[in-house]
């Protein structure tokens, strides 16, 4: 396992529906790869300003934790569709506290089972949202702005392998999904 596959401000990310994860892991199985982690519970912590000025910017703050894994993190995304920033941090009740006391507060929190392998210098992420279905995620970090179109054509072919294709392509981010999920099942109501 390397904190290599993590590395970088931009995130290359092609995130698809998979209709059969037994499939999709049988298929993994055939090729090389590594474990980082299989069933961990990730909750996350999604923040904003009262007026949702992070939201007005396309931008997306978290924490999140990891179990069994103990994996804590500070993740930022946007405003760029492929800017991306995590950090490990070691005390995630302390992290959402300070931004609590900075005047932030929690907009939604969304719990999913995640495993994560890696295949080559590409990372592969199989989500389970309940009430939303499986996800699998092809994605790889840079700091080589140029490399991001390069990337998402190689990430392409990785995903043809799983038979996924642009119909299967998901554009929602699971923040978007579970609000909307949550929305649908409290009668239209925000969170």
């Amino acid at each position: 396992m390397s904190d290599e596959h993590f590395k970088g401000k931009y995130e290359v990310e092609l995130k698809y529906r998979v209709e059969s994860k037994t499939s999709f892991l049988d298929v993994l199985k055939q090729m090389p790869h590594e474990i980082m982690l299989e069933d961990n519970l990730e909750s996350d912590w999604y923040f904003d300003t009262p007026d949702k000025s992070l939201k007005q910017q396309n931008k997306s703050v978290c924490i999140r934790i990891m179990e069994p894994s103990g994996i804590k993190l500070w993740i930022v995304k946007g405003p760029e569709a492929d800017r991306c920033e995590a950090t490990n941090i070691a005390d995630a009740n302390s992290a959402k506290s300070m931004l609590q006391t900075m005047g932030y507060e929690v907009t939604l929190k969304a719990t999913k089972t995640r495993s994560i392998y890696f295949v080559g210098k590409f990372h592969i992420t199989v989500d389970t949202l309940n009430g939303i279905g499986d996800f699998a995620e092809f994605a790889i970090m840079t700091d080589d702005e140029s490399m991001l179109d390069t990337y998402k054509v190689e990430l392409e072919n990785l995903a043809s392998k799983f038979g996924l294709t642009d119909s299967a392509l998901q554009t929602k981010s699971y923040k978007q999904m579970f609000l909307e999920n949550h929305t649908s099942r409290n009668g239209g109501s925000g969170f």
